[in-house]
């Protein structure tokens, strides 16, 4: 799980990063937790570009508590100063529980208002690993790519937070429906199954229509089973395209289920604005 750079473009950039995966208690809510800290030098920036996973985020900042729509493509946030983020990667059924169309918050976001659980993480994320609050510029750093420096004490805070923010999610979880977790299983295959390239197959591996897939797409998702395929399809080439210099782009197209290298290029430049020779080219430069 930390070591996981799938849907990050350039890993290479990144601040302290870290995944951390989703106590049991809140498994059906919570795909993991993600937690960047940076604390970058006067006068520089950190550009960070993903490729997002298909599925909403809660996040905690230290001013703010954000839920964030499906993104429909390759997106990226500038870094600057110091800070935090603890965001939950939500599986579908807990998409309920903060908003009943998250197609309309679709490459957006909102402010929330949930006072107890941002206290709760922040609190957690300004404590030293003893557990005593300390300040916003104190603690030991270290040199990182790019200028960053970040604390070197996280461990624990880092855990507590997520505690925190699993304690909260499973106080205000209503239970999830049939139907719900359908769109679990849905995100579940759309993202894992590489041999399933079509919505009609997605359909067979669970025993529903094609019809019941896109309404519970629509409802739990914002995206549709399509989109979600063409999701999977791109982190992987990326990631490929990324750890293999030497696999041939042709190769790893069929391998995906594209139609040819030209299907893959195609998608690569609508969806991520660059082809996939332009990124490994850029990739291996270092940038």
């Amino acid at each position: 799980m930390e070591g996981s750079f799938k849907g990050i473009l350039y890993p290479a950039r990144l601040p302290a990063f870290h995944r951390l995966p989703a106590p049991t208690s809140v498994a059906h809510l919570v795909q993991w937790f993600w937690i960047p800290e940076w604390d970058i030098e006067p006068g520089r920036s950190s550009r960070q570009h993903v490729i997002a996973y298909p599925q909403c985020n809660l996040v905690v900042q230290p001013d703010a508590l954000v839920f964030t729509g499906p993104t429909t493509r390759a997106a990226y946030r500038d870094l600057s100063g110091r800070g935090w983020a603890v965001g939950a990667l939500l599986r579908p059924a807990a998409v309920p529980l903060f908003t009943d169309d998250p197609g309309g918050l679709r490459d957006g976001e909102t402010v929330l208002a949930f006072e107890e659980l941002h206290l709760a993480v922040v609190e957690a994320m300004e404590a030293s690993d003893g557990g005593a609050r300390v300040a916003s510029d104190g603690g030991a750093r270290v040199a990182s790519d790019g200028g960053a420096r970040v604390a070197s004490d996280g461990g624990a805070r880092r855990e507590r937070a997520v505690e925190a923010f699993a304690g909260w999610l499973a106080s205000v979880d209503v239970g999830s429906s049939e139907e719900a977790l359908l769109a679990n299983k849905l995100m579940d295959v759309c993202s894992s199954e590489a041999a399933l390239v079509r919505v009609e197959d997605v359909a067979a591996s669970l025993s529903v229509s094609s019809r019941t897939l896109q309404r519970v797409a629509k409802k739990y998702i914002g995206l549709s089973p399509a989109a979600l395929i063409r999701r999977r399809r791109l982190q992987d080439a990326a990631e490929r395209a990324r750890v293999d210099a030497s696999a041939d782009l042709a190769a790893i197209a069929a391998e995906l289920g594209y139609a040819d290298h030209a299907h893959l290029t195609n998608d690569f430049q609508r969806y991520l604005g660059f082809t996939p020779s332009n990124y490994r080219k850029a990739f291996g430069e270092g940038s």
